[in-house]
């Protein structure tokens, strides 16, 4: 059997949005970005949402928008994709890492208030997988500091935990439309916030610092604009925001497919010797975006080989941790033992692939292949 690490899940709503917009006068930004962000705004209960052109450049603008600058510090995680730590670097700051909790992978707020210095300005939580950081925690090591939060949502558009949803607690919320995300229009990004003074500076940031978009000044008597601020081209076009509707519409439905799958696979590998599960919390509405397992370290490169053999697509998030990649150990002077937790879940963790185009027998083959290659691990 051969299983698709991922497929995405444009279907003939999407096209028949992305004809309609490719048949009207507007490509670039326009009415199908206003909706798109009205609508993913009043999904995450929450007043403004900006479009952009990555999860990357969510998180840039938004540090920007809060005020980091050149000389700040930000606290973020070492066990996510480079983009977190690189979208600190474009705002100008110093990436700071802290180690992660154990069970989860998320930031432990014990280290992020280890990390804290004078030239802190902010906090960049990953919810890596899907399962929310510690909010509560890490609002309150902020509000201690006078520190800004900057949610990287890329994996947790559904998600919430403790009472407290994406973007609630935090000051700005960034999310991904990659291809593998729970909504995807090939490449794309937006911020949500809680803050009217944020999205409208981060309108500017988005689109050059201009004061009028192009559509703002068309069929105008005034077709003049004015760049008020320092900003980059990151504003997301109509053609991207058609493809997001109706996938934005069946997000619910998508996540609910995702939580049966990730059950099943939990059920079928309960008992397997030699594989760890990812946590539950009850009080945790966990997005599903990936399904990790974890293996002995020492056997990833060969289960992953024996894996791809037997057909099933399988990744890693995330290894090596972002610390160790040359750039940033060349960088920032970082070694391997810094961060002992994060390691040691980079160096045995696997993804499985997770869809809701997956099929249930899917499914319990790439179970079943997992169990299978379990049994030759030494014991």
């Amino acid at each position: 059997m051969k299983v698709e690490f991922f497929k995405h899940n444009i279907g003939s709503r999407e096209l028949d949005d992305l004809k309609r917009t490719l048949d009207g006068l507007f490509l670039t930004t326009g009415k199908e970005v206003e909706r798109f962000e009205r609508e993913l705004a009043a999904f995450l209960d929450l007043p403004h949402a900006v479009g952009v052109t990555s999860c990357t450049a969510a998180m840039q603008i938004a540090l920007t928008g809060l005020g980091v600058q050149p000389g700040d510090e930000v606290i973020t995680t070492p066990l996510s994709f480079a983009a977190t730590a690189l979208a600190v670097i474009q705002a100008g700051a110093t990436p700071v890492f802290a180690d992660v909790e154990p069970d989860t992978g998320n930031l432990d707020p014990a280290q992020v208030e280890k990390a804290v210095t004078g030239r802190t300005r902010a906090i960049l939580p990953v919810h890596l997988g899907g399962l929310m950081c510690d909010m509560r925690a890490l609002r309150t090591i902020a509000d201690n500091h006078s520190l800004v939060i900057v949610e990287d949502a890329a994996h947790a558009l559904e998600a919430s935990r403790d009472g407290v949803r994406v973007g609630e607690l935090g000051d700005a919320a960034c999310f991904s439309f990659y291809p593998t995300k729970s909504i995807t229009s090939g490449e794309g990004g937006a911020v949500a916030t809680r803050h009217g003074k944020l999205d409208r500076k981060l309108r500017l940031l988005r689109y050059h610092g201009m004061s009028r978009s192009a559509q703002e000044r068309y069929g105008k008597n005034d077709v003049s604009y004015l760049i008020v601020t320092m900003g980059w081209k990151y504003n997301m076009d109509n053609i991207h925001a058609a493809l997001l509707h109706g996938q934005l519409e069946r997000a619910r439905e998508f996540h609910s497919r995702r939580q049966e799958l990730a059950a099943r696979y939990r059920a079928l590998l309960a008992d397997v010797p030699g594989i760890s599960l990812p946590p539950q919390y009850p009080d945790a509405r966990h997005a599903h975006h990936l399904f990790t397992i974890g293996v002995p370290p020492g056997q990833r490169a060969a289960f992953l080989r024996a894996m791809t053999r037997r057909g099933v697509g399988v990744s890693v998030n995330y290894s090596p941790p972002i610390h160790l990649h040359p750039f940033f150990r060349e960088r920032y002077g970082l070694a391997e033992g810094r961060f002992p937790v994060a390691e040691s879940i980079a160096a045995a963790t696997v993804t499985l692939p997770l869809y809701p185009l997956l099929t249930n027998s899917e499914a319990d083959y790439v179970a079943g292949c997992v169990a299978e290659l379990a049994g030759s691990f030494p014991g």
